[in-house]
C-alpha cells in the first residue's frame, strides 16, 4: 500500500485564522469601557473661604479665585486634572482649547494605579 499525500486546493485554504477567543473577549470589555461616561469639569479656580463669608454671598457677589484670567483652566475627570487649556467661545458657546495634557506617569497615581 502506497500512502498518497493530500494538497489541498489553494480555494480550500483559509487565508487568515481565526481572531483567538480571548482577543474577540478582550475587543468586546474594551468597546464597553469606551463607552462608559465619565463627568468632565473645567475648573476655572477654587478658593477657601469661612462659613460666615460663604453664607453672606449673594447676587453680585466677587469670589476671588486663586488664580489669573491669564492662567490656563484646569480639565478634570473624575476629580483628577488631566489637562489644561484656555476658554475659548465656539459659536457663541463656551469651550476649552487643550494645551497640555498631563502625561500618563503623572495620571496613573491620580486613579490609583
Amino acid at each position: 500500500m502506497t500512502e498518497e499525500q493530500i494538497t489541498p486546493e489553494p480555494s480550500q485554504l483559509e487565508t487568515e485564522a481565526p481572531p483567538p477567543a480571548a482577543a474577540e473577549g478582550t475587543t468586546r470589555n474594551l468597546d464597553v469601557i469606551l463607552d462608559l461616561d465619565l463627568p468632565l469639569t473645567v475648573r476655572f479656580g477654587q478658593t477657601r473661604m469661612a462659613l460666615g463669608a460663604l453664607v453672606q454671598i449673594g447676587p453680585g457677589s466677587v469670589v476671588n479665585l486663586d488664580r489669573s484670567p491669564a492662567d490656563p483652566v484646569e480639565v478634570l475627570v473624575n476629580g483628577k486634572v488631566i489637562a489644561r487649556g484656555e476658554v475659548v467661545s465656539v459659536a457663541g458657546h463656551y469651550g476649552v482649547r487643550i494645551t497640555d495634557i498631563v502625561s500618563p506617569s503623572e495620571r496613573i497615581p491620580q486613579f490609583g494605579g
